[in-house]
């Protein structure tokens, strides 16, 4: 997707000074003595990212460059505290002080935030610093009322607000885009298919769906595959839209969509769906997970976990935790195992749909800048900013490896009622 820079940026394309790039290199190369101790600060900063083409511009006028050839992006900086915070804590101050405004950047939002992803994968910060970080960073507790709390500060915008960017079913997961070009409407029926393909659902079969978002899945393995089923989320709005969509279907005698925890899903099914819950139970909640597919899934049952994760164990980036997904944490696959180990059931698949949530990030991230003004006219300037790099930092993640989309198929470990082949996954009807 071509990004416009005056939509996804708030401001104009990257200008490097008169000079150039040549002259910008000069100009560090004889001015380390004369920096300001601010200054000298950001060119530390910028080393420990491996030196990348950024230009740090400061608000008396100083320049930082160390990166060789021309500038790709750059970065200006406001007032020392938002320095100060950046220097201190980037990974949470950056997204502050571009929320507030106080830190601008010039050129490409999304490749400025690929190269600090990067730089930071090659350096990461001492152990030492890990440590007391992730101590004041630890993610919020998702016990049943905090989950409540948790969810009510994302989902429960509005929908009116999702709805300016999402597909017309409002699903709010990775899609799946059989061909590159494919619309975001026809990736994401395709990844319907695609779930309800893997969890081999047939007629008048029984379903249980935890996290059930604005019910889109529920609703098309009713209609399309004659399940039926039974959807749970502690998300008022979205449970809301759910029903009302299934009224309008007339299947609410088929589906049923539940405003209750999934620690309390009760009831027997054939098969079990988590569509983007995982990254908001909390690694600590997986007994508690693992607890409630046991005691619901049917002896020839099966399962799917679709979930963010990582490759290796990480806290959520802060400022998205903090400001957007509080609680939230993306397991790497060993510790989603830990969902399924302590019970009776075996792994028959697993797939990574990294970039193809990449590919869904830009969809939404494009909606979302056309969106802009209705947006800030109804929340402000501010929540603009924030989920513009909430929606850009994601994209950056999943184009970097810095994190992936996990989907894993399971079964009862005793049943034998398992696909022979890989077929079944991509001819529809095997």
């Amino acid at each position: 997707m071509k990004r416009d820079d005056a939509q996804v940026l708030e401001g104009s394309a990257m200008r490097p000074s008169a000079a150039g790039p040549a002259g910008l290199a000069r100009a560090e190369a004889v001015l380390p003595a004369r920096l300001s101790l601010e200054a000298r600060g950001v060119r530390r900063m910028l080393a420990a990212l491996g030196d990348p083409p950024i230009e740090m511009k400061l608000w008396n006028g100083e320049t930082v460059y160390a990166g060789t050839g021309p500038a790709v992006a750059g970065i200006r900086i406001a007032n020392r505290s938002a320095l100060f915070g950046l220097l201190v804590n980037p990974d949470l101050y950056f997204g502050d002080a571009y929320s507030k405004g106080t830190l601008a950047v010039e050129g490409d939002l999304v490749k400025l935030l690929e190269m600090i992803y990067r730089g930071q994968a090659k350096a990461p910060p001492p152990k030492g610093l890990r440590r007391i970080l992730g101590w004041f960073q630890r993610p919020r507790p998702n016990t049943p009322s905090g989950s409540h709390e948790n969810i009510q500060r994302h989902y429960d915008l509005g929908n009116d607000f999702y709805r300016l960017w999402l597909d017309r079913e409002m699903l709010y997961t990775c899609a799946y885009f059989p061909k590159p070009d494919a619309t975001l409407e026809g990736a994401q029926l395709a990844k319907m298919d695609l779930v309800c393909r893997k969890l081999r659902l047939r007629p008048e079969e029984s379903v249980i769906e935890a996290g059930c978002g604005w019910g889109a899945l529920a609703l098309h393995m009713t209609t399309r595959y004659g399940v039926r089923v039974r959807a749970f989320n502690i998300s008022r709005e979205q449970i809301d839209w759910a029903r009302s969509r299934a009224r309008e279907l007339r299947v609410e005698h088929r589906v049923e969509f539940i405003e209750d925890d999934y620690r309390n899903i009760s009831g027997r099914c054939d098969a079990f769906v988590s569509v983007g819950m995982l990254e908001h139970v909390g690694r600590e909640q997986y007994a508690d997970l693992g607890r409630v597919i046991d005691r619901t899934v049917e002896s020839g049952g099966r399962g799917l976990l679709h979930s963010i994760g990582q490759d290796r164990p990480s806290l959520l980036n802060p400022w998205i935790e903090s400001r957007i997904f509080p609680g939230a944490y993306p397991p790497t696959l060993r510790e989603l195992m830990e969902v399924l180990e302590p019970w009776p059931f075996s792994v028959l698949d697993v797939e990574n749909l990294r970039l193809h949530y990449a590919l869904t990030l830009e969809h939404w991230l494009r909606r979302f800048e056309d969106a802009r003004e209705r947006v800030r006219a109804q929340y402000g300037e501010s929540f603009v900013r924030t989920w513009r790099l909430y929606l850009a930092g994601s994209l950056a993640a999943f184009n970097t490896g810095k994190l992936h989309l996990f989907q894993v198929v399971f079964a009862r470990a005793s049943s034998n009622d398992v696909p022979w082949t890989r077929a079944y996954l991509y001819d529809k009807g095997k």
